[in-house]
């Protein structure tokens, strides 16, 4: 009986994948959030096509260290968060969700306010007004819709990424060169050449999609009543991983898919009519516009709204997973609010904290920059401390990664160390 029930489970799993790409998908889609297409927009306008080597350079290391966080998530069935604080000192755990809420908030305040700014361009109107909307929107929507409904929401609004691919249908690219520049591109050691490929490097790999990921693995176990955490039920684990594996290395493709073509757009029109210098995604939108047309500036910025809809929920919820998980609160969005108070508590500070820091007299470059900061100096100890418990029997019981996975995790971790030692470098210099 017990065999037949497994072989069930496992058929349903591995006929259903289609439906269940989620939390690689989501993750990746929310990659690109406006925060996120102003650091593509800006390495294109400045450079060219000269960028575009980096997107295939993260797109594996991105596979690797988010399977990772999704595989602790579904082997121990407890986000990051959880086990971190059942494995590593106190002060390492608060100390790492402290700047995480820190770097979420700045993150979540630069995204609405380049919404508002977005919505302002398609419509006309007052931008601080539109930032209120979508921060409210955001939030009412993960708190009154359950998770298995909202899910399926986050999974369509992925669709919207696409308009970064159809603009770049509606401007001259010379095709030949992008290859030629892709494959081999023009290297420079130049303070503000390094300082751009870091930031490539910090809006790819961020510390709140390991925890969201993790997280989201959790409620995905949750949510299906033959599923236990794989530790428990090994059974279970060739299906699953085989799911990880297509779901994160889609989400991911998805992801650098969609963050080439938008470096292609601006490279193609802003840098090669002489505009070098963009400080916001709704500047790039706004700034297609007299040299692609109104179209491709419209779907521009009708993209920077719809992605703002996608990542502002996963930055306070990633928040909110690890603020939970760090103090024992019960942690799920498929808890109604009045059960889950805590939880909910803190996706709805962080939300409308960031929405205040729009009104704030804070440069919104100056922000980005120290959440950048902040996000590079964490993710180093938070990818390290990953790969050690995803090597610890007593957290991953019998599926401990190993191999090409171990191998991957580590560059990643490597990758990055470089990548924030370069950022200091430079600010240095």
């Amino acid at each position: 009986m017990k065999n037949s029930i497994a072989v069930e489970s496992k058929k349903s799993i591995d006929t259903s994948w289609l439906k269940k790409l989620g939390p690689g998908l989501i993750t990746g889609a929310a990659d690109d959030d406006p925060s996120g297409i102003a650091a593509y927009s800006q390495a294109g306008a400045q450079f060219g096509f000269n960028m575009l080597w980096t997107l295939f350079l993260t797109y594996p290391l991105m596979v690797g260290i988010q399977t990772i966080s999704a595989r602790i998530g579904r082997v121990s069935g407890h986000g990051l968060a959880t086990n971190i604080r059942r494995h590593y000192p106190p002060w390492l755990l608060y100390g790492m969700v402290g700047l995480l809420l820190i770097a979420n908030t700045i993150n979540i305040g630069a995204d609405v306010a380049a919404m508002g700014d977005a919505a302002k361009l398609l419509i006309g109107g007052s931008s601080h007004l539109y930032s209120i909307g979508f921060g409210i929107a955001s939030l009412l929507l993960q708190i009154f819709i359950p998770y298995a409904r909202y899910v399926q929401v986050l999974k369509w609004l992925t669709l919207a990424l696409l308009a970064y691919v159809g603009t770049v249908f509606v401007v001259h690219v010379p095709w030949s060169e992008v290859a030629y520049r892709t494959v081999i591109p023009h290297l420079s050691l130049k303070p503000a050449y390094i300082t751009t490929v870091v930031a490539i490097f910090g809006t790819s790999i961020s510390p709140y999609l390991f925890f969201w990921q993790a997280s989201q693995e959790v409620e995905e176990q949750r949510n299906q009543p033959e599923a236990k955490a794989l530790k428990k039920a090994p059974d279970q684990a060739n299906a699953n991983f085989h799911r990880i594996g297509i779901d994160t290395g889609i989400g991911m493709g998805f992801s650098n898919l969609v963050a080439f073509f938008i470096m292609l757009t601006t490279a193609a029109t802003l840098h090669a009519h002489g505009i070098t210098d963009i400080q916001s995604s709704a500047q790039a939108a706004s700034a297609l516009k007299p040299i692609a047309g109104e179209f491709a500036s419209w779907l521009f910025a009708a993209g920077i709204v719809v992605t703002g809809l996608l990542a502002v929920p996963v930055l306070a919820g990633s928040a909110a997973y690890a603020t939970a998980g760090a103090f024992q609160w019960k942690n799920s969005l498929e808890d109604k609010a009045r059960s889950a108070k805590k939880f909910y508590a803190v996706i709805a500070v962080s939300t409308l904290l960031g929405v205040t820091l729009c009104f704030a007299p804070v440069d919104p470059i100056k922000a980005l920059y120290w959440a950048a900061v902040i996000n590079g100096v964490i993710s180093v100890p938070i990818m390290a401390i990953m790969m050690l418990m995803a090597g610890r029997a007593d957290i991953m019981g019998r599926f401990i990664i190993g191999g090409g996975l171990k191998i991957l995790g580590w560059m990643c971790t490597g990758a990055m160390a470089l990548a924030v030692i370069a950022m200091f470098g430079t600010s240095l210099t």
